[in-house]
C-alpha cells in the first residue's frame, strides 16, 4: 500500500522499486489478473469493486461482473498458484436493514441490494476456498470510510467538504436523525494489516465503534472547517437505513484492532486535503 500523500515523487519511487511490480489495468480482464497474481505471491488484498448502492440497483449485471466474477477469478488464481492469504473488502450491507439494532458478524446474510448481495456472495466464495483449499481468507466489513483522497466521491463527507469550500449549504434527507459509523482510512489500513499479519480467517467488522447522526456529523464538519454549512431538509429516500450501529468486539479480540483516529481529527485531515487540492487546481489555471 502506498500513501498518495507522500512527498511528490516518493510514491513513484516506491512503485519502481525492485520488490514492487505495478500492474495497471481492469481486473475484469483475465489477462490483468494473470499478470497481477504471479507464482510466489504471498497474498492478495482485494479492495476493488463497484461500491455505489444506487449504481448496483441500476446496473446489477455489471456490479456482479465487477464484484463477484472478479473475486472468483482472483480466488481461483490464488488456488492455482499457491497464494496463502486473501483479504477482502466487504460491507455491513450483507446483513440488510436491522433497524436500530447492533450489527455483528453473527447476524445472517440478508442483503437488500445488488451491491450487498454481491459482497455476500464473495464472502461465501471465500468461505468455500478457505475450507476446501486452506486459504486464509478474511472478509473485513467496513463501515463508512472517510479520509484524504476522497475528493472524487459523492458520499456525504466529501459533499460536506465541497459545500464548506464553496460557502454553500447542504441537503439532508429526512430529519437528519439517521445514524452512521464513520471510520478513518488510517484505521481501515490498521485493520487490513492486522488481518494480514494474523492470517485471519473469517469475518470482522471494522469501524469506529461509535455511531453519530447526520446532524451531528454536520456539526463536526462545521467544527473542522469553521464554515456555517446551512441545512435544507428534503424528503427521505425510500429504503434508507435508519441506523448503522456496529459491534467491533471481534476485531478488537481477534485482530487487536483499536480505532485510533477521532472524528474531529479525521475530518481535519479531509478538510486539509480538500483545501490543498483546491489550491493546486487554482494554481494550475
Amino acid at each position: 500500500m502506498v500513501d498518495y500523500r507522500l512527498p511528490e515523487g516518493s510514491a513513484a519511487e516506491i512503485l519502481s522499486h525492485d520488490l514492487v511490480t505495478h500492474v495497471c489495468g481492469d481486473l475484469t480482464d483475465p489477462a490483468v489478473r494473470e499478470d497481477a497474481v504471479v507464482p510466489g505471491t504471498a497474498g492478495i488484498v482485494h479492495l476493488a469493486a463497484i461500491t455505489s448502492v444506487l449504481r448496483s440497483v441500476d446496473q446489477p449485471a455489471e456490479t456482479h461482473a465487477n464484484n463477484v466474477e472478479v473475486t472468483q477469478g482472483l480466488l481461483e488464481l490464488a488456488r492455482q498458484r499457491g497464494v496463502g492469504q486473501f483479504v477482502f473488502a466487504s460491507t455491513n450491507a450483507v446483513v440488510g436493514d436491522i433497524g436500530r439494532s447492533t450489527i455483528s458478524e453473527d447476524l445472517p446474510l440478508r442483503p437488500l441490494t445488488p451491491y450487498g448481495a454481491t459482497k455476500a456472495a464473495c464472502e461465501m466464495l471465500m468461505s468455500g476456498y478457505a475450507g476446501a483449499y486452506g486459504i486464509a481468507a478474511s472478509a473485513l466489513r467496513f463501515t463508512n470510510i472517510y479520509g484524504p483522497g476522497m475528493g472524487h466521491k459523492d458520499s456525504f463527507v466529501p459533499r460536506l467538504m465541497r459545500a464548506a469550500l464553496s460557502g454553500e449549504g447542504v441537503e439532508v434527507y429526512g430529519d437528519g436523525a439517521q445514524s452512521r459509523d464513520f471510520v478513518h482510512i488510517d484505521d481501515v489500513v490498521q485493520g487490513i494489516m492486522a488481518a494480514w499479519d494474523k492470517q485471519y480467517v473469517g469475518e470482522a467488522v471494522i469501524g469506529s465503534g461509535r455511531s453519530i447522526s447526520v446532524l451531528e456529523l454536520i456539526d463536526a464538519v462545521r467544527g473542522a472547517t469553521g464554515e456555517s454549512l446551512p441545512v435544507t431538509h428534503v424528503p427521505a429516500k425510500n429504503g434508507e437505513m435508519p441506523a448503522v450501529i456496529v459491534n467491533i468486539d471481534r476485531a478488537r479480540r481477534e485482530l487487536g484492532y483499536t480505532p485510533a483516529v477521532s472524528l474531529s481529527e479525521g475530518l481535519s485531515t479531509v478538510w486539509q486535503d480538500f483545501r490543498e487540492s483546491a489550491v493546486a487546481v487554482s494554481g494550475a489555471t
